[in-house]
């Protein structure tokens, strides 16, 4: 119902924005322009929550994370999988975006206000001195998200080196925190249909049809660059690295892509990634690992969307990708997809660090929460195989390597 509703307000704002400025109506254009502060509002809702929310998702995430040192080498296979998945999901999004742009129409940048987030892309070598805060404090008082991860994910690797009931401690105190953000965050959303009208209705009023015609490529492009990554990455380490021949493991996965899809959420997709794990052969001591791990942290499916609109908002903006960029960008994605909250449209929350590295102003946010539905239920249906992948690859590796003869 909410997606609805955020879908209604994003054409009902975008119809205002197009109609004023097809007929250049003065008193259209001033009712597209009268409505930008409920879009002003909307917007200083998701910065008040996202930089707590960011860093307590991050802090729990990553102790966690430490923990598995204890559970040995199915932690380390389960990890690493999730990490080199994630990387060529972010290029393959990017890559298929940048492609897809010499098919959409050319549109004037939005202008922005003062009170938008808007920055330069920095070099490499002072985007790695900035990723250290001299003050966590002042970084989160002046909104610049990476270095607030950074003194994060080092905070949890701290917190693991303590004794365990103190971790324990911590830990439950950044999942008491973490709930009663995503009910501050479930707050906001709903006043998401009224924020989404007042962003689109004057970005539209500026940019003329051609956004419409944008957002249509950039949905298309996004679900192919998915199947792209399931068909390039996840399906030959299934083959190669587990050792599962590639049909077995579609028909095996069809009921958890299906469920996925529908729910869009991974976690309410776990029973059915059990029982199909089971089917495929997976080992239980594999699956009750690896499966609610992944539907923790593993977003492949969420990084490659991110990593596609960033690319995408940065030319409706006009933002120059440099290599530079790139490489910035790459790494603000990859931090951000492994920490995705489970709220709706979290992948749109947490692109925020990206927008800010890039240079890229957050009320483009707007612009992707109105279109989520569509994508969402495709990246959340690849989130959902990739868990099952990872549970097979690592069962694949890990009897590989209980048969290998000692020496």
């Amino acid at each position: 119902m909410r997606q609805t509703a955020i879908l209604l307000g994003l054409i009902l704002g975008l119809t205002l924005g197009a109609t004023a400025s097809a007929t250049g109506s003065p008193a259209l254009l001033r009712a597209a322009e009268a409505v930008a502060p409920f879009g002003d509002a909307f917007m200083r809702a998701i910065q008040m929550v996202v930089i707590p929310l960011v860093a307590v998702t991050v802090f729990v995430g990553v102790a966690k994370i430490g923990n598995l040192r204890k559970l040995g080498r199915l932690g380390g296979l389960s990890v690493g999988f999730f990490w080199l998945t994630t990387l060529p999901a972010i290029l393959i999004g990017m890559g298929v975006m940048h492609l897809a742009l010499a098919f959409a129409p050319p549109v004037t940048p939005p202008t922005t206000t003062a009170t938008e987030l808007v920055t330069e892309a920095p070099g490499i070598v002072e985007f790695l001195v900035n990723l250290i805060p001299r003050n966590p404090f002042e970084a989160a008082a002046t909104g610049a998200l990476l270095p607030i991860i950074v003194f994060t994910v080092l905070f949890a690797a701290a917190t693991t080196t303590l004794p365990a009931e103190k971790q324990e401690t911590l830990v439950s105190l950044g999942e008491t925190l973490s709930d009663v953000l995503i009910k501050l965050v479930h707050w906001v959303l709903w006043t998401a249909p009224l924020g989404v009208f007042g962003l689109a209705a004057p970005v539209a009023a500026r940019t003329g049809i051609a956004m419409l015609q944008n957002l249509g490529i950039f949905i298309i492009a996004v679900i192919v660059a998915l199947f792209i990554f399931m068909a390039l990455v996840l399906l030959p380490a299934v083959r190669f690295l587990g050792g599962m021949p590639i049909g077995r493991f579609i028909r095996g996965t069809l009921g958890s892509y299906t469920m996925g899809f529908t729910t869009t959420s991974s976690v309410a997709s776990l029973p059915m990634t059990f029982e199909e794990a089971k089917g495929l052969g997976v080992s239980t001591d594999v699956s009750t690992l690896v499966l609610p791990l992944a539907a923790s942290i593993n977003r492949p499916g969420s990084a490659l969307f991110q990593g596609a609109a960033v690319i995408f908002l940065a030319s409706v903006y006009g933002v120059t990708v440099s290599p530079a960029t790139i490489i910035v960008a790459v790494l603000a994605t990859f931090l951000a997809a492994m920490t995705v909250a489970p709220v709706p449209s979290a992948s749109i929350v947490t692109m925020a660090p990206a927008l800010g590295a890039v240079g890229i102003p957050l009320p483009a946010l707007g612009i992707m929460l109105g279109i989520d539905r569509i994508p969402d239920m495709f990246r959340s249906a690849v989130n959902v195989v990739a868990h099952l992948a990872a549970a097979t690859t690592v069962d694949g590796m890990t009897k590989k390597g209980a048969t290998k003869p000692r020496s």
